[in-house]
């Protein structure tokens, strides 16, 4: 049973740079969905695509030549689509001081080879840990369907001439 749970090291280098000399966020966003992708399609054991991205919070800049790690773990299955929540922490490799620098949760869909959303295992919850993060992950989809609901009538609304 593959496991819930995936880290990755990258090192930050001069071409994932902006402007200003940090790491462009837009980086951070593309690992960020690697990481998430690789953590729900293993324990998925399917392909997967990105449904939603949530509260993405950069914390801090990040500098080249730092390592970002990033932490991901399944928090949450539905029937075809699962919360993978990512957490970053960058190590300044000279000094070796490490800081929580990003956070964000992504909501992932398990695909067949056909390209059809596919069943997911329930997510075995064997720590307080991991009900902490499930009870948390339920919170977070309760109000994404509560959003989701509130803009689509707003859409309605605005389509049929209301107000």
């Amino acid at each position: 049973m593959s496991s819930p749970h995936l880290s990755m090291t990258v090192l930050m280098t001069p071409d994932m740079a902006n402007f200003s000399g940090k790491v462009h966020g837009g980086q951070i966003l593309r690992l960020l969905d690697q990481v998430a992708y690789a953590c729900a399609a293993r324990y998925a054991g399917s392909y997967v695509v990105t449904l939603s991205v949530d509260s993405v919070i950069f914390r801090e800049p990040v500098q080249v030549g730092e390592l970002l790690t990033f932490l991901a773990s399944v928090n949450h299955t539905g029937n075809t689509s699962m919360e993978v929540g990512v957490k970053v922490v960058a190590e300044n490799i000279r000094t070796q001081a490490v800081r929580h620098v990003n956070s964000c949760f992504f909501t992932m869909v398990a695909l067949d080879e056909a390209g059809k959303p596919q069943k997911v295992r329930p997510l075995p919850i064997e720590t307080p840990e991991a009900l902490r993060r499930f009870e948390a992950a339920k919170v977070r989809r309760q109000l994404r369907q509560e959003l989701q609901r509130r803009f689509d009538e707003t859409r309605q609304s605005s389509s049929t001439g209301g107000t």
